[in-house]
């Protein structure tokens, strides 16, 4: 066999191991989301606490993605992306088992907390090793498949958590994780990376980000396009029981079923999104596209008075049909930087953007206390588009940019 056959074997094998971490690390990532009300029942929470305990408990655990994303960034670029594949997956699977023994709100929280650090590596680092593997002309598409494939953990959680108990839903996730650790055994490090290694360079400094004033602002611009995707997940399909209220819904609408629907939107999207920015050869424009299909989707739910479950089904589709960029903007942001800090910012980017639900929900409390939740949530959309269209406008166009590089 000749080594281009075995090279391309070996970019398949790759691509597929890190879809199916992606698609443990959602359905982890999406669990708590699924299963609040039931968990919060059992463990004697009130109807009256449920939104606002419920958003400490995502809070908690948005707080692990974030300190997370930093560590296992840092991992990745001084000793490797494949030890943050093992040791981000094995740190989540342990945690999620715990979570199905949880008694009290802050021990739920401090579990989700951990979770949060553990799953803020598996997205950075698989898409930093397909993105490095990969032909520049085709990693658009491996990327895609590891989102697309990937987003479809949410599917498979709402689908367990319906059948099941919480606390096996939880036990499940825990056990796919170990489970995958099975599959890691055959994964290589990349060529770039190698490369890099042995070379007298700084790898792996995160300050690096913010001592010059050039880099930072392209690294903030990287998660800010990013930020309106945990909005609608985080806050409008998330508190769609309370949406639902608001907007006279013919019944009670469920956020198991919303998140559901929602990344079953997000993997077609993404699908859709990589094809786009491969036909176009474009990443910024991608992203517009979407950007806009995104104000308009959720100015279609905020309006939705009587809502019905069919309705809000199609609407939550379309919302994550249109936020379906998620794999568009991590591919930007590895593309943004240098082989030496590479898997940092590719780590921290997505995790920054999860934990910006933290003010993203501080923020709509506030608009919140002044106004009524629908009122909140345009001005919310308002805001958060508004940045992100920004940021956008100021970053270079990435697609088919040679990688091999380091940043000094």
């Amino acid at each position: 066999m000749s080594q281009t056959k075995i090279s391309n074997r070996n970019v398949i094998i790759l691509v597929i191991v890190a879809a199916l971490g992606y698609f443990v690390d959602i359905y982890d990532l999406l669990l708590f989301s699924i299963v609040r009300v039931e968990s919060f029942t059992d463990i004697g929470v009130s109807a009256a606490d449920m939104r606002t305990k419920g958003e400490f408990v995502i809070n908690m655990q948005m707080l692990g993605l974030l300190l997370g994303g930093i560590i296992w960034g840092i991992i990745g670029d001084k000793l490797g992306r494949v030890k943050v594949l093992f040791g981000s997956i094995l740190l989540y699977s342990i945690a999620n088992i715990a979570n199905g023994l949880v008694t009290s709100v802050n021990m739920y929280a401090l579990i989700r907390f951990i979770a949060g650090i553990g799953l803020a590596g598996e997205l950075g680092a698989g898409i930093t090793l397909v993105s490095e593997t990969m032909d520049k002309e085709k990693r658009g598409y491996g990327t895609m498949i590891v989102a697309g494939v990937g987003l479809l953990g949410a599917a498979t959680a709402t689908t367990i958590a319906h059948e099941f108990t919480w606390q096996t839903a939880y036990f499940v996730g825990g056990g796919l994780g170990l489970l995958l650790l099975l599959l890691r055994v055959g994964t290589f490090e990349s060529g770039i990376y190698k490369e890099a290694e042995h070379k007298n360079i700084e790898r792996g400094n995160f300050l690096m980000l913010f001592t010059d004033r050039k880099r930072f602002l392209k690294y903030l611009y990287c998660i800010l396009i990013g930020v309106p995707l945990w909005f609608v997940v985080g806050i409008l399909v998330t508190q769609s029981p309370e949406f639902g209220k608001a907007l006279h819904a013919a019944q009670p609408l469920s956020a198991g079923v919303g998140v559901m629907y929602t990344y079953f939107g997000i993997a077609i999207g993404d699908i859709a999104a990589g094809v786009f920015s491969q036909v176009t050869r474009s990443r910024r424009l991608t992203v517009l596209v979407f950007q806009v299909l995104t104000v308009i989707s959720i100015c279609m739910y905020l309006n939705s008075q009587g809502i019905t479950e069919s309705r809000f089904i199609w609407l939550c589709l379309f919302m994550g049909f249109a936020v379906g960029y998620w794999a568009t903007f991590v591919t930007i942001a590895s593309e943004q930087f240098g082989t030496n800090i590479r898997a940092t910012v590719t780590t921290t980017a997505p995790n920054f953007v999860r934990g910006s639900l933290i003010p993203i929900t501080f923020a709509f409390e506030f608009f919140l206390e002044k106004y009524n939740i629908i009122t909140a949530a345009y001005i919310m959309t308002a805001i958060l588009t508004i940045v992100a269209m920004f940021a956008l406008s100021q970053l270079k166009e990435s697609f088919n940019k040679d990688l091999n590089y380091i940043e000094e």
